[in-house]
């Protein structure tokens, strides 16, 4: 069994074809969730339960979930708007649903159309549809905190608030709740400050992952915030691809290529092969020719005698 201090989840099949226009061929999406496990990647978000006369991009996310499931060892997360979506998920046998609650209830009126006491009673349905599954079937439910470090619509989010919702959550029926900086606002002292917050509201068990985005740079800073606080698992998207398409000007997810060096170069261990992530980019260079592709480490390359964490043990 592969030796993790850190679980990278791959979110670019779903996080980052939902925030453009191209609509990716069904094959090609499999064959990247495939190379992406192939290289070490232990949870990839491969698709969202959205009408697909929403978002076009993710139309095919119940053939993807089939498809991530006959891959041994992979965690298939999918993001699920309301309980409909949530009742298409289960049916499709992913293994973590993940709800989005924006704190910024301005964002949450425009991403997801409800309000929320509206989205708090979509919780409880899915809770109680989780609930009613054999203990073995049940997949994991994350509530995720969205807009939680600050909002294009609203601005400022208080702190406050971000703790009320995340107790609101777990009450409502969550295993787990999420950070999420949608808009790319976060700083490393806010999300170590925050972090420890909602841990004194919830619990920490019930918050190990954090989604953040390098829309002003501090991706990767506000990832050693996080980790120096004790978080153990990050969002990160393939080539940077990704933002969202119901918050203006935010853009930018996490690289994974850069992440996954930055980890293994502190001497954390991922599991990743950085060489087969590198392999990857071309698989989406040709399928989404108009796109640009982000990252520094691809370009840059390895530094001369660079040995990963992960495969530290493997050498001569």
């Amino acid at each position: 069994m592969t030796q993790r201090d850190v679980l990278i989840s791959e979110v670019g099949p779903r996080d980052g074809l939902q925030s453009i226009q191209t609509i990716m061929p069904t094959a090609a999406k499999k064959a990247w969730i495939t190379a992406t496990a192939a290289a070490g990647v232990a949870e990839i978000e491969v698709g969202s339960f959205v009408p697909a006369h929403i978002l076009p991009q993710l139309a095919d996310t119940a053939e993807l979930v089939a498809h991530a499931r006959l891959i041994p060892g992979l965690n298939v997360a999918v993001l699920v708007p309301n309980f409909k979506g949530a009742q298409a998920a289960v049916a499709s046998g992913a293994h973590k649903i993940t709800i989005p609650l924006s704190v910024s209830e301005t964002h949450s009126l425009r991403n997801v159309r409800r309000t929320h006491v509206q989205m708090l009673d979509e919780v409880r349905q899915i809770s109680a549809l989780i609930r009613s599954l054999p203990v073995a079937e049940r997949p994991h439910f994350e509530g995720s905190l969205s807009t939680a470090f600050g909002c294009t619509l609203e601005g400022e989010v208080p702190e406050r608030r971000v703790l009320e919702l995340a107790v609101a959550l777990m009450e409502a029926g969550c295993d787990e709740v999420g950070l999420s900086d949608t808009t790319g606002y976060a700083n490393p002292a806010q999300v170590r400050r925050l972090i420890r917050s909602v841990w004194s509201a919830v619990g920490r068990d019930q918050l190990t992952g954090i989604h953040l985005h390098n829309t002003r740079g501090q991706g990767l800073a506000n990832v050693v915030a996080a980790l120096d606080v004790g978080l153990t698992t990050l969002d990160a998207s393939l080539a940077g691809l990704g933002g969202c398409p119901f918050a203006p000007g935010a853009s930018g997810n996490i690289v994974t290529e850069d992440l996954v060096f930055m980890l293994e170069a502190m001497g954390l261990r991922t599991g990743i092969d950085l060489d087969a992530l590198f392999a990857l980019r071309e698989l989406l260079q040709q399928a989404l020719p108009d796109e640009p592709l982000y990252g520094m480490t691809p370009l840059a390359g390895l530094p001369k005698g660079f040995v990963p964490a992960s495969f530290m043990n493997r050498q001569p």
